[in-house]
């Protein structure tokens, strides 16, 4: 258990100082088979990802009944509502990134890249706005996945699912800087030539 903690918080710590999380935004979450059944392992509510601690990691069964001290992400129920979806999931990435969240504030949609698996759409998946930690944004993002690996959740953030948490973390990053090639090109081709 300590090695899936210790990786928590080191993918924590790399999506924060990536600049894909800030304040106390964002959650990450990894799904342990366990003897008794699968347990998630969440990082804690309204606590930065900067600075967690071993203590701060809460494990919570996959009906989210708290099995740890501490109070585990508002988005609890986001991830527990893909797992049960998704068996193949077995690592969660919630960012709230600048320029992907940009897109997901905007018209316009996130176009999927070369660079990341196959591309089986021309766009990144989305869902409409639902309250965060709210039961509609779980129920709703766990359907809302479907069998896809990101899901960009209007006017909130990116959701990167993975069969590893390394996986979801370079997904998460390179959604990002795919969302920055494509605000980029939006720019220049804006602008007239002087």
């Amino acid at each position: 258990m300590k090695k899936n903690i210790a990786e928590i918080i080191n993918v924590a710590n790399e999506i924060y100082d990536k600049g894909l999380v800030s304040g106390k935004a964002g959650n990450i979450s990894k799904r342990i088979n366990g003897s008794t059944g699968d347990i998630v392992a969440i990082t804690p509510t309204m606590k930065s990802l900067s600075n967690l601690n071993e203590e701060d990691i809460v494990l919570v069964d996959m009906d989210g009944n708290v099995l740890t001290k501490g109070k585990p992400s508002s988005e609890v129920n986001m991830h527990l509502e893909i797992y049960k979806k998704r068996p193949d999931v077995k690592a969660i990435v919630h960012t709230h990134s600048s320029y992907a969240t940009g897109f997901a504030f905007s018209q316009k949609r996130l176009k999927r890249l070369e660079g990341f698996g196959a591309i089986k759409n021309q766009y990144l998946s989305q869902m409409e706005y639902e309250k965060p930690g709210s039961h509609e944004l779980a129920k709703g993002a766990g359907e809302a996945i479907g069998d896809e690996d990101v899901l960009i959740l209007k006017n909130h953030g990116v959701i990167c699912v993975s069969d590893s948490l390394k996986e979801a973390k370079l997904l998460a990053v390179f959604v990002e800087e795919s969302a920055k090639t494509q605000f980029i090109t939006y720019m220049l081709n804006s602008v007239e030539d002087i």
